[in-house]
């Protein structure tokens, strides 16, 4: 794999935060207003069901809202641009296709869609309507112009404009562009493999270690002292509500450093590698097992992350089988040992004697898999 000078059409998304204003609350009404429909049409979807035992076609429930439009009590749907109030309709659709692909396939975890708290709400989406720019960095919602903070410049035709409300309280607005995308990394011809742990982040083959900061863990006092503020606030009081936005700002700030950090360590063994081989990991299990550590390290994001660099950079990352034995399997004999536990960071090998370390030798493993020497004769 490698730079092929082909340009790859695909969707970006790029993200700027809206300036805080008093015209805001505008944004925050219309969020409240799809939450209201989103809680209205689950309504009707779990009504139809206990009638027909049948599911609401998405068509059919979209008619029916366009008729509620001019009854008396739905006034406030025709405050709702019509495409973000089709896009609410279609988020429900997806969601009970999903559940019910799964459901299936014996996945009982996927549940179905269910009503959401107005405050819990975060976004609407528009399509051609309801949103124009009218400047590089001004776009008018509905009727109203907004300005956001233009951190880079936009590039590709903007297909949907979706407007984020966070916890915090702030807005952020993502246009999803489709842009002829260049691989920017050139080819280098490498190949790297590379083993998750929770002592150390990444072990390479070449035996480079990266370790993470562990954010949550850096600001674990912080957030405990901000989850005891809330705690002795009165609910429903001001500053009870002030207490869970300053709550909400540490816990930004932890994913903000994260991203910050896994996007400059993928970046760099994007450009160091074109094919990287890692373990696909059990992390659910793995969560079960060690809990607020495996969530704080993120490896599934740090992963997601890897892929789509290295996909708009014409390189791969393949993974192993999450029972391939790369520990227990020394990398210079073959030999399999059944009795490592995960307290064994080294251990000797009893068929050439060799020390071997853990994590080193199972990113060797995961590099090279099977094709050794001594494959047909030990495995």
């Amino acid at each position: 794999m490698g730079y092929s000078g082909v340009t790859i059409p695909m969707v970006k998304q790029f993200t700027y935060k809206i300036y805080r204003k008093p015209k805001n609350q505008h944004l925050d009404r219309l969020v409240n207003l799809h939450a209201l429909l989103y809680n209205f049409c689950m309504a009707r979807h779990q009504r139809y069901y206990r009638l027909t035992g049948k599911h609401l076609n998405q068509f059919r429930l979209m008619k029916h809202l366009t008729k509620l439009k001019s009854i008396e009590g739905f006034e406030w749907l025709n405050d709702l641009p019509s495409q973000s109030a089709q896009d609410v309709v279609q988020r429900i659709e997806k969601g009970y296709g999903l559940f019910f692909t799964e459901n299936k396939r014996g996945n009982k975890r996927i549940r179905p869609p269910s009503f959401k708290k107005l405050r819990k709400y975060k976004s609407f989406t528009l399509k051609q309507a309801g949103w124009k720019l009218v400047a590089d960095n001004r776009i008018r919602i509905v009727d109203r112009v907004y300005k956001f903070a233009l951190s880079r410049p936009m590039a590709g035709e903007i297909k949907t404009v979706t407007v984020k409300r966070d916890s915090v309280g702030d807005f952020w607005v993502h246009f999803a562009c489709e842009v002829d995308d260049k691989p920017t990394l050139a080819a280098t011809g490498n190949t790297a493999g590379m083993d998750f742990g929770l002592k150390t982040f990444l072990t390479l083959d070449d035996g480079n270690e990266i370790d993470s900061p562990e954010f949550f863990k850096a600001n674990a006092k912080a957030i405990q002292k901000a989850n005891r503020a809330v705690s002795h606030k009165q609910r429903g009081s001001k500053s009870r509500c002030q207490a869970v936005k300053a709550l909400a700002r540490l816990h930004r700030k932890t994913e903000r450093q994260r991203n910050d950090w896994q996007w400059k360590i993928a970046r760099s063994l994007v450009a160091q590698y074109d094919t990287i081989w890692i373990e696909d990991l059990n992390l659910r299990g793995m969560k079960a097992r060690w809990g607020r550590k495996v969530s704080d390290l993120a490896f599934s994001s740090f992963v997601q992350k890897l892929d789509d660099l290295a996909a708009s950079n014409d390189k791969t990352v393949c993974k192993r089988d999450q029972y391939f034995p790369s520990s227990q399997t020394h990398f210079e004999c073959g030999y399999v040992n059944h009795a490592l536990t995960l307290a064994d960071r080294e251990w000797v090998c009893p068929q050439c004697g060799e020390v071997v370390q853990r994590d080193i030798n199972a990113a060797r493993m995961l590099k090279h898999g099977r094709a050794m020497s001594w494959s047909k004769d030990h495995l």
